[in-house]
């Protein structure tokens, strides 16, 4: 996962609600299920402590807006100022997680997210396109509706005519015509919001003349649903999850990638991946980290300067180190909510482990550059 859309939540003031739940909308009795739901997760974090400033915003975002469709998840972190975080899970949790807690608990989202980047969907055929964009975490933000303006796209039943003036010929140069306006769209798109993918609906005719009049920096960039005609009534549902699917199919290539490259970097000489609490927490306080791995760390804690020291960047395995270091330990921290944030204030990436990643004590890290020296931990 890019850690880049996560910085809001290091310059906020804590404590944080984190709140991971099943919103999914796929019976008649969905909406009661999921107040259900929260009503409980509230109460484990009213029990824990959590103020109703930082407790009420949360139960708004999830009862108070227009559910989605079909199966899904949900992410939403607040702090004392409100909602910092709210973003749809391509897969829900399991169990719903509540957590409230000096740092927030990013792990469910980095396993459960792949939290869509920036994206769009377009439906596409011969006269134009329904084009959607959505934002980081899945948010649609705007739609528009692409009319060409070459008229007739249809072949005639017969050729009135051969050569010059032919029907068929003429509507075979509407029908490009369409589709080159559509991609000069998609085109100025790419270019203003930088969507990491351009999804597309349409008949095979359709998609294939649509890469073939694409700039490069668009055609890179789209894929193909296989759901049919634009105007064929493709369900909402059956998008969302061939999207999901997609992202889900590329976040498996991340992990392969770098369960390759950490294997690799524990043998490489000098170390260019470490593994185990100690290394990994010298690793993240200089800044040495590129992907963080996050498996089961089973309860372990860290331990920081506090705030005024430089907070979550000190981060210690024990308070011994930390004292080695000349800091003082203010805060005990679990570790797998403080490493997760230490990573994403050095622009680190977030990977969860599976069964192609081990790490000792349940973390490893492949790094930018060889440790400048032994880490003390």
């Amino acid at each position: 996962m890019n850690s880049t859309r996560l910085r809001a939540l290091t310059t906020t003031t804590g404590p944080f609600a984190s709140v991971y739940i099943d919103d999914s909308h796929n019976t008649e009795d969905a909406a009661h299920a999921m107040e259900l739901r929260w009503r409980a997760l509230r109460d484990e974090l009213v029990s824990a402590g959590a103020e109703p400033a930082v407790v009420d915003p949360i139960g708004t975002a999830l009862l108070g807006q227009v559910p989605s469709v079909g199966v899904s998840g949900r992410a939403v972190i607040a702090g004392p100022e409100g909602v910092i975080l709210d973003e749809q899970l391509i897969r829900p949790p399991v169990t719903p997680t509540a957590r409230y807690s000096p740092v927030p608990y990013l792990v469910p989202l980095i396993e459960h997210g792949t939290a869509s980047p920036c994206h769009v969907v377009a439906a596409v055929d011969h006269t134009g396109a329904d084009i959607e964009v959505f934002a980081a975490g899945g948010v649609p933000v705007k739609t528009e509706t692409v009319e060409g303006e070459g008229y007739p796209v249809h072949h005639a039943a017969s050729a009135e005519s051969p050569g010059y003036g032919d029907p068929q010929q003429r509507s075979d140069e509407e029908r490009r015509k369409n589709i080159r306006a559509v991609a000069e769209r998609l085109t100025a798109i790419v270019d203003a919001d930088d969507p990491e993918i351009v999804f597309v609906i349409g008949e095979t005719s359709s998609t294939a003349d649509l890469t073939a009049a694409a700039p490069e920096r668009l055609a890179t960039r789209l894929v193909d649903l296989h759901l049919g005609a634009r105007r064929g009534g493709v369900a909402a549902a059956d998008v969302r999850r061939a999207v999901a699917e997609e992202f889900a199919r590329r976040q498996n290539e991340v992990i392969a990638d770098v369960a390759e490259r950490f294997e690799a970097g524990l043998g490489h000489e000098p170390a260019l991946a470490v593994e185990g609490l100690t290394a990994v927490c010298g690793a993240l306080r200089n800044g040495e980290v590129e992907t963080l791995i996050i498996g089961d760390l089973d309860g372990a804690t860290v331990v920081d300067g506090g705030p005024d020291a430089g907070g979550i960047v000190t981060l210690a395995p024990t308070p011994e180190i930390l004292s080695e270091l000349g800091l003082a330990p203010e805060r005990t921290l679990l570790a797998d909510e403080a490493l997760p944030l230490a990573a994403v204030m050095i622009g680190a990436e977030l990977v969860r482990v599976d069964e192609r990643i081990a790490p000792r004590d349940g973390v490893g890290a492949v790094l930018r550059y060889s440790p400048r020296s032994p880490a003390l931990g």
